[in-house]
């Protein structure tokens, strides 16, 4: 009897150990650094407690920086969310070249975000880009619009390539969602006269919205950890217009080497997600 718990305890060992150097201690780890005085310009590392999060939470760039990332999400996810659900009610029914179709259509989301943003920098540059050529094409007179350093086009542009890159994956998911569906349901309320939008409304939407959920939830944690979009296309300019809180993060931990500054402000983005994961998954299961 022994022998077996033991042979339970010697299996279980390497994942234990695994997840203890891979999650629990640099989590640890970070704790502590947020509690030094840790600058690499200048010798020495002071413990100074709580100092480092007083300053973090009174520090408008971070604030401004959270704002940023909050409204590039709110937007972002919700655009996705629409396109994926369209593309995904119209490949969902018979339509030819559907298989042709599909392949391309999440070439996006396999490409690397670096790669889709520094593509996506030279499609909206001034001088050369074929974006403005098009639109001069368009409106029959040159056009050179400045997109990714005029305040008034530089989110369009930046929420412009995030949504093209990752509604692929909206669409992948509501599509298994409503191929999950029986066509019986839609044929027996078609008979009961039910139009097609009534059908889509009180039947489709209900049955994949618990599907729509996670994706959701999961698409709205990855952009809020957004970096390599911004880093490729804007790298938070014009100024600090459109710096996201991990871009704010990164150039204080790696420009301006503050790493017990940088420790603490990264606990608060932390503590920020994990409670709004927890307050959401609650509230979808409760659903």
């Amino acid at each position: 009897m022994n022998g077996s718990r033991l042979s339970k305890y010697a299996m279980v060992a390497p994942a234990v150990v695994l997840i203890v150097s891979l999650t629990i201690f640099p989590v640890l780890y970070l704790l502590w650094i947020s509690l030094l005085d840790w600058d690499l310009q200048r010798a020495g590392r002071a413990f100074v407690g709580l100092a480092n999060y007083a300053g973090a939470l009174q520090d408008r760039r971070m604030w401004e920086a959270l704002a940023h990332t909050l409204l590039i999400m709110v937007v972002a996810v919700t655009a996705e969310l629409v396109l994926g659900l369209v593309l995904a009610e119209v490949l969902a029914g018979p339509l030819p070249g559907k298989r042709v179709v599909i392949p391309l259509l999440i070439l996006p989301v396999i490409m690397s975000p670096i790669v889709a943003g520094y593509g996506w920098r030279m499609l909206w540059d001034t001088q050369y880009g074929p974006i403005n050529q098009l639109l001069g094409w368009l409106l029959g007179r040159p056009l050179t619009l400045v997109w990714l350093i005029n305040s008034k086009t530089v989110y369009f542009s930046l929420i412009v390539t995030e949504v093209w890159q990752w509604t692929p994956f909206m669409f992948l998911a509501l599509l298994a969602g409503l191929v999950a569906i029986s066509p019986e349901i839609h044929e027996a309320a078609a008979i009961d006269g039910a139009g097609r939008w009534q059908r889509f409304w009180q039947i489709t939407l209900p049955l994949v919205r618990p599907l729509m959920l996670v994706a959701l939830l999961i698409r709205a944690l990855d952009v809020f950890k957004i970096f390599d979009t911004v880093f490729s296309l804007t790298f938070g300019g014009p100024g600090t217009f459109t710096e996201t809180i991990t871009l704010y993060v990164y150039l204080l931990g790696f420009r301006n080497f503050r790493l017990g500054y940088t420790a603490a402000m990264a606990v608060l983005v932390l503590a920020l997600v994990s409670l709004a994961t927890t307050v959401l998954l609650r509230r979808f299961s409760d659903e």
